[in-house]
């Protein structure tokens, strides 16, 4: 940092003037890439929180397969709309923005800025741009999920594909979850997924520095699979068996959990259910990066680059008139 000393800093985040626009820090990249170290490597510089933007990490009960931050790391940096809710309970993309946007609005009255962080795509244009407000209706989402389980996907994709087939030719229909969603759409509204979308972006009251993490596949893969590993030994299957009460809930359509029907029935062993999470985790990994690529204005960087994204920051801060920032790394996954 050039000699700078921290003690004479003004804390970044210390109470802002009215007329100074709060700044959001966004941090986005696939699962595994290192977005959690990196977030509350920020937020510690700055002097802010971290709200989650994971769709799966809201839930209770499900901290190892969705791989939410540790106590530990919860102790360092507060993070918000993690752990939040039981799986059987009704969240949405259009949920998230509402009480994230009214946290921001209470955080931001007088601090200056906050730690985004998540790999759900949704969950971070909900924020960044807004979305067209869905109905939901939990009646039709869990009937739809006892059909998934007794009728299998195909069927659920091909109501989908007449309901609205220019969502089902454009989405993952290989994603049971998202499946569900939009036929639920469909079922509750009278009218396509598709009809909900707008190219409308939003007005936000802060300003947004947007972070994507990307690492070379191999690399990537790598972490995958010893996450998944870890994972294993942390103690999945129990987690996933004390989880079978709430088994047709749209949280568990999931990877990481829903491969694990094969084990139960019979037809799979741990290591084949674990080797099968890896798959499709990394299938999941590059659907994510698929979305993330399309997002303008975002500066990648390779996780470990810590400097060059210190550099960046720096160069926000001292557009800002803010103090400059210095992060370090706490190592470890």
């Amino acid at each position: 940092m050039g000699g700078t000393h921290r003690d004479k800093l003004v804390p970044l985040s210390e109470h802002r003037s009215n007329d100074e626009r709060p700044l959001l820090v966004v941090i986005i990249g696939p699962t595994a890439v290192g977005k959690t170290e990196l977030a509350i490597a920020i937020a510690k510089a700055l002097d802010c929180e971290i709200v989650n933007a994971d769709s799966r990490q809201v839930y209770r009960g499900m901290s190892i397969g969705t791989a939410q931050p540790t106590p530990k790391e919860r102790a360092a940096v507060p993070h918000h709309f993690v752990d939040l809710i039981t799986p059987d309970e009704l969240y949405s993309a259009g949920q998230f923005e509402s009480d994230a946007l009214a946290w921001f609005e209470q955080w931001f009255t007088h601090r200056k800025c906050a730690v985004l962080s998540g790999g759900s795509g949704l969950y971070v244009k909900a924020i960044l741009e807004g979305l067209d407000p869905v109905p939901a209706d939990l009646a039709i989402r869990n009937e739809l999920n006892g059909r998934l389980e007794s009728e299998g996907l195909k069927a659920l994709v091909e109501e989908l594909t007449r309901l609205d087939p220019t969502h089902a030719a454009s989405m993952d229909i290989q994603n049971p979850q998202r499946v569900v969603r939009a036929l639920e759409v469909c079922l509750a509204s009278g009218k396509p997924f598709s009809s909900f979308h707008s190219s409308t972006t939003a007005q936000r009251p802060f300003d947004t520095f947007v972070i994507g993490l990307k690492r070379d596949r191999d690399e990537l893969i790598d972490r995958i699979n010893r996450r998944v590993d870890l994972m294993m030994g942390a103690g999945l299957k129990a987690e996933v068996e004390s989880l079978r009460p709430h088994w047709n809930a749209n949280a568990l359509q999931t990877v990481g959990y829903r491969e694990w029907n094969t084990h139960f029935d019979g037809s799979m062993s741990e290591a084949e259910v674990a080797e099968e999470i890896k798959l499709r985790t990394r299938q999941f990994a590059k659907r994510q990066m698929t979305w993330f690529q399309k997002m303008e204005g975002v500066q990648w960087f390779h996780p470990e680059q810590l400097e060059n994204i210190a550099d960046a920051l720096r160069v926000e801060c001292a557009n800002r008139g803010w103090g400059p920032v210095q992060l370090t790394r706490d190592h470890g996954e």
